[in-house]
């Protein structure tokens, strides 16, 4: 028995590890399989129940009905009852379907490779509830010098000030590092880093880490970024009071500015804080622009790099994922760390201001989620996000197909003619989009309630995932999108 033997400190065996760890191409490109397998299997499923309930469908009629000075036709006509049946039964099994997915992303928190970890570390007693935690905030910034003094004013800004800021300087060239000194913080500057974000990152906590413990928190946050005055009192709070939570995440608005495209932005991130918060803070995501995590935690994913998790061994970021966010959740979750976005911990970042920056950062965010999930394969950890990519998928297929429905119709009658049903249905659709951006003020729901703007957004979104499909299929070379500051401005 050697020192530091797992055995010798009773850690349970040893699990193997996966061969999704070697990442290969062919795991990469069997995500886009599956997602368009799944959409093609749902739509021939429903094309075969569409045609054996044609015989059923009855003749509609269409009626002319004066309202006021106005005289409009309106149609009685809808699916069979068996269809509403059908949809109301599909409805229901997507809804236990999401509900099971939960569920086995919850169980995952069971898992034991982090109280595998935890052994190996051979760290003292966690900190008892409630003792006062160190708080270390991290800012990767690479030529940020218009943006870096808004983001330290906020840190100033705080409730609750941090213990330690260190701006960890990229390849900068501007004044970026000496305003970070005229503010009195640390400067650490990157050596020959080829590597963005997670490289400079990585080259930060391999000098921290070492020297944290079970006392320490480490907020990574992002030079564009500014904090709600809260966070970090409540992000430290929480994870003083509870031992277990391993992460905190912020839940992100957008700046001002950018007209409609701007807009467009603000109630997409809008109604993401609402499904946060209708999760009580359960994390799809922990936020590349602002999260706090446990350095133990921390310690912990660079020691399973390699052995439960894809990324070379020894680094806390695997530097070969597009998003380093995404990718560190799941590797988080993997762990079975638990993880929260507590409402008060809000934080306000940058927005696109061209359509093109957006497609480019879209671009990353969606490709870099598939490559994610083609790295980590299935496991309960990541089952919910593999639904998630088919729903965007189906989502895409229905939504185009909808649209196209809608619009082979009004080109084949002479006059307008108003459906009752589908205009109830739709109206479920519409209030759904209002009331989920209300949080935006009365901009944000009239964008929503004019519906068809924010539907042509979607569209552009969703154009985003297919072409992501297409570059994976096609192994086309991924990039990274960095937004100047005179487009930004």
């Amino acid at each position: 028995m050697t020192p530091g033997d797992p055995s010798d400190i009773g850690a349970p065996p040893l699990p193997p590890p996966s061969p999704l760890t070697l990442r290969p191409e062919f795991y990469v490109r069997l995500v886009v399989v599956f997602v368009l397998v799944a959409i093609a299997a749902v739509a021939v499923i429903a094309l075969t129940i569409a045609r054996l309930l044609e015989p059923l469908e009855t003749p509609a009629s269409i009626e002319k009905t004066q309202i006021g000075p106005w005289s409009v036709l309106i149609s009685d006509a809808q699916p069979p009852s068996q269809v509403i049946t059908g949809a109301l039964v599909a409805l229901g099994t997507i809804i236990v379907i999401t509900i099971l997915l939960e569920a086995l992303s919850t169980l995952s928190a069971l898992s034991p490779y982090r109280r595998y970890l935890e052994l190996l570390r051979g760290d003292e007693r966690p900190p008892k509830p409630g003792r006062r935690l160190r708080v270390t905030v991290l800012i990767p910034a690479h030529n940020e010098e218009d943006r870096i003094s808004a983001t330290l004013d906020a840190l100033k800004g705080q409730s609750r000030g941090p213990d330690r800021v260190i701006i960890v300087a990229d390849n900068c060239t501007d004044r970026t590092a000496e305003i970070a000194r005229e503010y009195g913080h640390e400067v650490f500057e990157t050596k020959n880093n080829t590597e963005k974000k997670g490289g400079a990152l990585n080259q930060a906590l391999d000098r921290l880490l070492p020297v944290m413990g079970g006392e320490d928190l480490v907020l990574v946050m992002d030079a564009d970024t500014t904090l709600g005055e809260q966070f970090i009192e409540i992000g430290a709070q929480r994870l003083e009071n509870d031992t277990e939570l391993g992460a905190i995440g912020g839940l992100f608005s957008g700046e001002p500015g950018h007209g409609i495209l701007g807009k467009f932005q603000r109630n997409e991130y809008t109604r993401y804080g609402t499904q946060i918060r209708q999760r009580r803070g359960r994390v799809f995501v922990l936020t590349g622009t602002a999260s706090m995590f446990r350095a133990t935690l921390l310690l912990d994913v660079a020691a399973a790099r390699g052995v439960f998790l894809p990324g070379p061994p020894g680094q806390v970021y695997d530097t070969a994922a597009l998003t380093e966010d995404n990718e560190l959740t799941l590797a988080l979750k993997v762990l079975g760390a638990p993880m929260l976005s507590p409402r008060e911990c809000t934080v306000t970042t940058e927005l696109m201001p061209t359509w093109g920056d957006l497609w480019r950062q879209r671009q990353r965010w969606q490709r870099g989620a598939l490559e994610n999930l083609g790295a980590y394969g299935f496991r309960a950890a990541t089952l919910r996000y593999w639904g998630q990519q088919f729903g965007i998928g189906y989502g895409t297929v229905a939504l185009v197909s909808a649209l196209t429905l809608m619009g082979i119709t009004a080109l084949a009658l002479n006059q307008w003619v108003w459906f009752p049903f589908w205009l109830t249905i739709g109206s479920v659709f519409w209030l759904e989009r209002v009331v989920t951006a209300w949080k935006g003020g009365w901009r944000a729901r009239l964008l929503a309630a004019a519906l068809f703007p924010e539907l042509a957004y979607d569209l552009f979104l969703q154009a985003v995932f297919v072409n992501s499909l297409w570059r994976i299929g096609a192994n086309r070379e991924a990039t990274w999108n960095h937004v100047g500051q005179e487009a930004a401005t």
